[in-house]
């Protein structure tokens, strides 16, 4: 019995090896960079309500993708020792127009003083079948 169970776990770890080892090949070739650095700003690609730990899409609510999508902001400006505070516009891609208020609830939270320049547009569908998707640019911190 103690075999089979060595034998279960040896072959559910070799399968989440292969699992995560797909999972990385496929996300390092995607044809584009999650930031991109050049002449003292970053640009950040298109952020959606992925789960970083799950890897899957935030689906409880509107609300909850929106913050995911903010929080995944955060984690790509943290990397830098940036935070809402330096970025400088965004673009935010909607599948539904009705969704705008409670984007704007959501999207204020994270900002204290000052907004950066921001457009809003509607769409018809976004990856992974998100219902909203942010781009922005943030200002490199100078020394």
């Amino acid at each position: 019995m103690f075999k089979n169970i060595i034998l279960s776990f040896l072959f559910i770890t070799m399968f989440s090896f292969k699992v995560i080892a797909q999972q990385s090949s496929q996300k390092l070739t995607l044809p584009f960079s999650e930031t991109y650095k050049a002449n003292n700003f970053m640009f950040i690609s298109g952020q959606i309500g992925i789960d970083e730990n799950t890897g899957k899409l935030v689906g409880s609510s509107f609300e909850a993708e929106a913050n995911q999508v903010m929080k995944n902001i955060a984690t790509l400006l943290k990397k830098e020792g940036l935070n809402f505070s330096d970025l400088v516009s965004v673009t935010i891609y909607l599948k539904n127009m009705d969704n705008y208020q409670l984007t704007n609830g959501v999207y204020s939270a994270y900002f204290k003083d000052k907004f950066p320049t921001r457009v809003c547009v509607a769409v018809s569908d976004l990856p992974a079948q998100a219902n909203i998707e942010i781009t922005a640019i943030a200002s490199l911190k100078t020394n």
